[in-house]
């Protein structure tokens, strides 16, 4: 099982570079493949849609198959597939294609380790496992940013890539061999319910607006708008946009690891999350004043955007409050749809913004400022319906 934990780890490694890495790209498939900044936002809005779209089904086969199989499978099928068509694309349209086979792999990989922890482990520690596998997981992140930044400017982007499904593979066979199934008890097995049966609680539903919002800008701009940004308005290249988001992409992992350990600091989950995306909010606002102070300034608020960007794992936790046992898999991947489907809402929504904008306007510190403000406002308006949800659940 440890063995299979290990394999999680890395599944959710390659998962965080997939939603992530085209931000680095961006220079080089403009320039081999013709692609611009509306392209790669689309296909990067393809990866968040369909990954949410996915956690209906996964959420389901969790539950009724388990974790070893549909991880297994929808890795190989979607990470590794996904890599081979990247590998051999031709036109920005098969970059879309290939991140939405990136999205069906990676979409069981998070809520399948959720999903063993909720089953095995004391609910007062679900924040600090998920966020540690978060923090661990990031580490694709990071791997996304200036590790891959070198790695393209010495082997290529196309042999990157292959290197890449080769490694999804090899994951997924671990998975298969090694992960184990949690057991199910004789009234688990009785048990029916319905995601209905969840939406009928008012304050689960109060989690949804958060949800939608707390991860997408973050997202956003690390997975694809920082490359565009710090290119058009400070004409940083490939290894200096390289290295701005390897800050960024450190910081959400520190946040991911912190939000655990401050809500039992503090004794509240609802304290903290309000607090740490208020303070997201605010910075957004911040960047919306001044889009063009200096790269350094940017990377400075980047980084303190993904610390307190990071709830993710705490608004999770304070659903998993809210389920049964036998919907754990359907309620948890049901939130994990909301948070993944607000990125992609964002990044279709931004590329139509930059698409309505021009080529010239789109180029311009005014139009940054705008993706901005967007973020800010949305953050704001979804920590405050989250400001009337109750703090445990009712007796």
């Amino acid at each position: 099982m440890k063995a299979g934990i290990l394999a999680l780890v890395l599944g959710y490694f390659l998962s965080q570079f997939y939603r992530s890495f085209l931000a680095v790209l961006t220079p080089v498939l403009g320039a081999e493949l013709g692609a611009t900044s509306s392209d790669l936002s689309f296909a990067s809005g393809i990866w968040f849609i369909v990954f949410a779209a996915m956690q209906i089904p996964v959420g389901w086969a969790l539950d009724r198959v388990g974790p070893r199989l549909t991880t297994a499978l929808m890795l190989a099928v979607g990470g590794g597939g996904g890599a081979i068509v990247f590998a051999t694309a031709t036109s920005p349209g098969a970059i879309s294609l290939a991140m939405a086979l990136f999205g069906i792999g990676g979409a069981p990989v998070l809520m399948s380790s959720f999903y063993i922890f909720a089953r095995f482990y004391p609910q007062a520690l679900f924040s600090t496992l998920a966020g540690a596998i978060i923090g661990f997981g990031a580490m694709g992140n990071l791997a996304g940013a200036a590790p891959l930044a070198y790695a393209v400017d010495i082997y290529g982007w196309r042999e990157t890539m292959w290197v890449l499904a080769i490694a999804a593979f090899v994951v997924a066979a671990i998975l298969a061999v090694f992960l184990r199934d949690p057991p199910k008890d004789e009234n688990e097995q009785t048990e029916s319910g319905s995601l209905f049966s969840l939406l009928g609680n008012p304050n689960f539903l109060l989690l949804f607006p958060l949800m939608l919002v707390c991860y997408a800008p973050s997202a956003a701009i690390r997975g694809l708008w920082a490359g565009p940004y710090l290119e058009d308005v400070f004409g940083l290249d490939q290894l200096g946009i390289g290295r701005v988001t390897l800050v960024m992409a450190a910081a959400m992992a520190i946040g991911s690891v912190a939000y655990g350990p401050a809500e039992r600091y503090f004794g509240s989950k609802k304290r903290v999350i309000l607090v740490g995306n208020l303070c997201g909010s605010a910075l957004w606002f911040l960047l919306w004043m001044f889009p063009a102070e200096s790269w350094q300034t940017a990377t400075i608020a980047f980084a303190a955007i993904g610390i307190f960007g990071a709830s993710f794992p705490a608004i999770m936790a304070q659903g998993q409050l809210l389920m049964p046992s036998h919907m754990i898999g359907r309620g948890l991947t049901l939130l994990n749809l909301f948070a993944i489907g607000g990125v992609g809402v964002a990044q279709f929504l931004t590329s139509a913004m930059a698409s309505a904008a021009g080529p010239v306007v789109s180029e311009t510190p005014g139009f940054y400022a705008s993706l901005f403000l967007l973020f800010g406002v949305s953050l704001l308006v979804g920590c405050i319906i989250f400001s009337f949800s109750a703090e445990k659940p009712a007796k």
